[in-house]
C-alpha cells in the first residue's frame, strides 16, 4: 500500500516546519502521538524561499514551490495526489506590502487551497486560524470559547474571519471535511528574530508593560499546537468543528515577562536589568488609533500594531479540545520558554 500523503502550507516556516517533523516523527512527549504511520509530506514552499532544511527527510518530503494566491500554482501542488489530508498553515500576520496582502494571502490563498483540496478529494482539511477573528476579551475574567461571537481585530482579524467563513462553507455544504484550529500567540524553537528581540528587551529592561500588566494572554508552545493539529486530523468528533489550541491556562503579561527574566538570569546566567518600561493604558489606545488610521489607507506598521495589543486580554479556554479529542498540552510556559531561549542561543540569535 502506498504511504498516505499530507499537504502542508507554511513550511519551511516556523510552525509549518515543526508540523512536518511531527507528521513524520511523531511527538515523543505525547504517548498517543509518539509513533506515526509512514507517510509522504508534500510542502508548499513560497516561491523565492531557498530554505532547504526539510531536505534532511529525503524522499519523505516533496517540496513544491507554490504561490497559494495563484490557482494554477495550487493546482500543480495537488497534481498526482488523491485523498490527501491538508494542513493549511500559511498566512500573513505582518504584511510587507500593505493591508491588501492580508486578503490576497489569507482569503484568496485559502479559497485556492480549498478548491484544490476539493478536486483532490481531500480526506480532511485542517485550517490554522488565529485569535484575531474573535478580537479581545471584553473583561479579564471572561475567556473565549468556541461559542464566542466574531469581533475581528483590525484587517488581519477580518481576513482570517473571512477565511474561516470559506472553510466553514465547504463543511456545511458537504464539499470537504474540515477542522479549524485557533492558536493564539505561539512560541518555541525555530522562532523568528522578533521573538528573540522580545527576550533581549526583557533582559535590557526595555520591555513595555502597558497598564498594570495583569491583562491575560493565552500562549501556545509550538509542540502543543502540533499536538492539536495531529489530533484534529485523527478525531472523528472534530469533523466540521472549530477548536482553541493553546497552553492549558492563560498568563498575565507580568507572569510572561517575569518567567523569561528569571530563566535568563538563573539558568542562562545572563545579567538582567530588572526594569520595565511602564506605560499608561492610553499608550495602547493611541497606538490603536494610529494603526487603524494607517490600515484605513492600506498601510501597516508592525510596532504600532503590536503596541496596540499590549494592554489587551486575549485569552481562551481549551476545554472543548481537552474534552472532545483529549488534547493534553504537555509543555508549560517555563519549560517552553527555557527551550526557546536555548534554541535562540544555539542558533546565534542575539539576546
Amino acid at each position: 500500500m502506498a504511504p498516505k500523503i499530507a499537504i502542508v502550507t507554511g513550511a519551511p516556516g516556523w510552525l509549518g516546519s515543526r508540523l512536518v517533523e511531527s507528521l513524520l516523527q511523531g511527538l515523543p512527549e505525547v504517548p498517543a502521538l509518539s509513533e506515526v504511520e509512514p507517510r509522504i509530506v508534500r510542502v508548499a514552499r513560497e516561491p523565492g524561499n531557498q530554505d532547504n532544511s526539510l531536505n534532511r527527510f529525503g524522499d519523505q518530503v516533496q517540496i513544491f514551490d507554490c504561490d497559494i494566491t495563484d490557482s494554477a500554482s495550487v493546482a500543480r501542488l495537488f497534481e498526482g495526489t488523491w485523498e490527501p489530508n491538508v494542513f493549511h498553515v500559511a498566512g500573513v500576520v505582518h504584511p510587507t506590502r500593505g493591508r491588501k496582502q492580508f486578503y490576497d494571502v489569507n482569503v484568496n490563498g485559502t479559497a485556492n487551497m480549498l478548491e484544490g483540496a476539493q478536486k483532490a478529494r481531500t480526506k480532511r482539511f485542517i485550517y490554522v486560524s488565529s485569535n484575531s477573528p474573535i478580537g479581545c476579551n471584553p473583561t479579564r475574567t471572561k475567556l473565549f470559547d468556541e461559542d464566542t461571537p466574531y469581533n475581528p481585530y483590525m484587517h488581519y482579524g477580518r481576513s482570517k474571519r473571512l477565511a474561516e467563513d470559506l472553510v466553514n462553507s465547504k463543511s456545511l455544504t458537504g464539499s470537504l471535511e474540515t477542522v479549524i484550529i485557533r492558536p493564539p500567540w505561539f512560541y518555541g524553537p525555530g522562532q523568528p528574530p522578533r521573538q528573540s528581540l522580545f527576550f533581549s528587551m526583557i533582559k535590557n529592561g526595555k520591555v513595555p508593560i502597558v497598564g498594570d500588566g495583569e491583562n491575560l494572554r493565552s500562549m501556545a508552545y509550538i509542540d502543543n499546537i502540533c499536538q492539536g493539529l495531529l489530533l484534529a486530523e485523527q478525531s472523528e468528533v472534530a469533523r466540521g468543528k472549530t477548536y482553541w489550541i493553546a497552553d492549558r491556562k492563560p498568563y498575565t503579561m507580568n507572569e510572561i515577562v517575569d518567567t523569561i527574566e528569571r530563566l535568563l538570569e538563573t539558568e542562562f546566567k545572563m545579567p538582567v536589568a530588572h526594569k520595565r518600561m511602564r506605560l499608561p493604558d492610553i499608550a495602547s489606545e493611541v497606538a490603536l488609533a494610529v494603526d487603524a488610521t494607517l490600515q484605513s489607507v492600506g498601510l501597516y506598521h508592525q510596532k504600532f500594531h503590536v503596541l496596540s495589543e499590549m494592554n489587551k486580554s486575549i485569552a481562551c479556554s481549551v476545554a472543548k479540545a481537552e474534552r472532545e479529542f483529549h488534547y493534553d498540552p504537555k509543555i508549560s510556559l517555563e519549560e517552553g520558554m527555557r527551550r526557546s531561549i536555548q534554541w535562540a542561543i544555539s542558533n546565534g540569535q542575539n539576546i
